[in-house]
């Protein structure tokens, strides 16, 4: 009896590897002549000439020139058809969209920024969904149809057994029970929706500093405190979807606060959030920044580095700048010694602009503390991804679901 097309052994699925190998090697390289990409893959000439073939008769590789200049006779260059695919991402908070559109290659064609309004409803977030979605693709050059697939990252998560979203009541628009469905409707593409923190950490996990590790906690820390959990190389989002809502977690130095999700504080927020950057400030007579709290907060940690390392330099006190920067590394430590005490990862990233602007001052400190306080020894590192880290890790978990969708020539 036949053994049936794309049973693994196959030529057809022997193909289909040895396509997504080359094809792969292209991301990875950009161009490729024909002899080293089979020297790279270990196939002779003749195969991957026709490998090459098959592949840029489907539009996924196209010729790029060739090895002119060097020596011996030229040889043709090929690279991936950046048009195979196009995918687009959304980084969602209370106070805008950004959206950008990337080719199957994660180059970015195109972004899109809007500003929303505070008070909105479910049907005023789908229109401003749909009109970043516009506005990026318009920016590629692109129309929303054009589009293979969406992540949206959002705040809080959506629960799997409602489909609502939960952890984020701050996001007014969001939590109609319909909202998802009415979002399919006006996007007709595949769509997928994650939590903002767990974007950024795809990314570090993707294209930044957490690439070779497979278990790692990040932390983030904007307009609120929050951690991605990646474990065997694999997002942990829990049963609902709040694994990692650690600006809820009860530690010492806070009161204890119940009904925390009416409340939407307490606990390792009031430690180590943006807010404590304030009122630490205040304490010792610092003199707060205008603007939001995010931002003054950064602001704030930004020049307490500086000084703490000017200090360093010349044996100078840095004053209250450093103890503002040491007592908030302690607050940071103190939370993540819980997170350590549970997970035992073997790296953490420290995310997000607010504690970011503090720098390798502000990491060198909490790794001390961290020290102190927890038995296990994780590496501690800032995110190298600093540019949009959720918009980006949207971008790339949309690339590899589509890559793995249009590169699988087996079918």
């Amino acid at each position: 009896m036949a053994r049936m097309a794309g049973t693994p052994g196959t030529p057809r699925v022997l193909r289909a590897m040895n396509d997504r190998a080359a094809l792969d090697l292209l991301l990875e390289h950009g161009t490729l002549s024909r002899t080293r990409i089979g020297k790279l893959t270990g196939l002779s000439k003749p195969t991957a000439s026709q490998l090459l073939a098959r592949l840029e008769a489907a539009g996924l590789v196209q010729a790029t020139g060739t090895t002119a200049g060097r020596p011996g006779p030229n040889a043709q260059l090929y690279s991936v058809n950046p048009a195979a695919a196009y995918v687009a991402g959304l980084d969602v908070n209370s106070d805008r969209i950004r959206a950008a559109v990337a080719d199957i290659t994660g180059r970015t064609v195109g972004a899109f920024k809007l500003l929303t309004p505070r008070r909105r409803t479910a049907g005023n977030a789908v229109e401003q969904v749909v009109q970043a979605v516009d506005g990026a693709a318009k920016a590629a050059g692109l129309n929303r149809s054009d589009l293979h697939r969406i992540v949206i990252g959002t705040p809080g998560a959506f629960d799997p057994s409602t489909g609502r979203l939960r952890y984020a009541s701050h996001l007014p628009g969001w939590h109609a029970p319909a909202l998802l469905e009415e979002l399919a409707a006006a996007l007709p593409m595949p769509l997928e929706y994650d939590n903002d923190v767990n974007l950024a950490a795809v990314a570090e996990q993707r294209i930044g500093a957490a690439r070779e590790h497979d278990d790692f906690v990040l932390l983030w820390n904007e307009e609120g405190i929050g951690a991605a959990i990646v474990i065997g190389g694999r997002l942990h989002r829990g049963w609902t979807g709040g694994a990692g809502e650690v600006g809820f977690l009860p530690v010492p130095g806070t009161p204890l606060v119940r009904n925390v999700t009416k409340a939407n504080n307490g606990g390792f927020q009031e430690l180590a959030g943006c807010n404590a950057v304030l009122r630490l400030a205040r304490e010792l007579g610092v003199d707060v920044p205008t603007g939001t709290q995010q931002d003054a907060a950064a602001a704030l940690l930004a020049e307490a580095a500086l000084r703490h390392t000017a200090s360093e330099e010349t044996g100078a006190d840095s004053g209250p700048y450093g103890e503002l920067l040491a007592r908030f590394a302690t607050g940071t430590a103190i939370g993540l010694a819980s997170l350590v005490a549970v997970l035992d990862p073997a790296m953490i990233v420290l995310s997000g602009d607010v504690t970011v602007a503090g720098g390798e001052p502000l990491r060198a400190l909490v790794q001390a503390e961290l020290a102190e306080l927890a038995v296990p020894r994780p590496h501690l590192v800032l995110g190298t991804v600093q540019d949009h880290p959720v918009l980006s890790g949207a971008l790339e978990s949309a690339l590899a679901t589509t890559r793995d969708e249009v590169f699988d020539t087996s079918r």
